[in-house]
């Protein structure tokens, strides 16, 4: 296996426009109210949780998600392009399906996978096309 050469600033600015991403998706602005309700959570109960765990692992989970991603996108020749279509791929074909099987057998509603699926179609698009466009 030939050795990846990773961009560390592609990896980390991609986990953090994930990171944008989520804050504005799941905002009263865009789906906020859609995902509260799909996930059965209150105004409440969010103003109750420990922010700094939740965003700090966040923001690592995403930095690993990210490395990941390079990972996969630094064994061939990628573009801005190129990068955006495998990163929709992982997006749609992995993570949306994933949450739709999880979804199915937890008897989540069509909302909550959609919500959550689609973050993760936009983010994982949005972060190949940074890796490819950096590279």
């Amino acid at each position: 296996m030939d050795a990846v050469s990773i961009n560390w600033m592609a990896v980390v600015t991609a986990a953090v426009a994930g990171f944008v991403v989520g804050g504005l998706w799941y905002s009263p602005l865009l789906f906020g109210r859609v995902w509260m309700d799909a996930a059965g959570i209150t105004e409440e109960q969010i103003a109750g949780g420990n922010k700094a765990k939740i965003f700090g692992l966040s923001l690592i989970f995403l930095l690993i998600m990210s490395y990941c991603l390079a990972m996969f996108l630094g064994a061939g020749d990628i573009t801005l392009q190129s990068g955006a279509l495998y990163g929709f791929l992982t997006g749609f074909g992995w993570i949306f399906f994933a949450f739709g099987v999880v979804g199915l057998f937890e008897l989540r509603s069509w909302p909550y996978i959609f919500v959550n699926g689609g973050y993760w179609i936009i983010t994982m698009t949005l972060m190949g096309a940074i890796m490819g466009a950096w590279k």
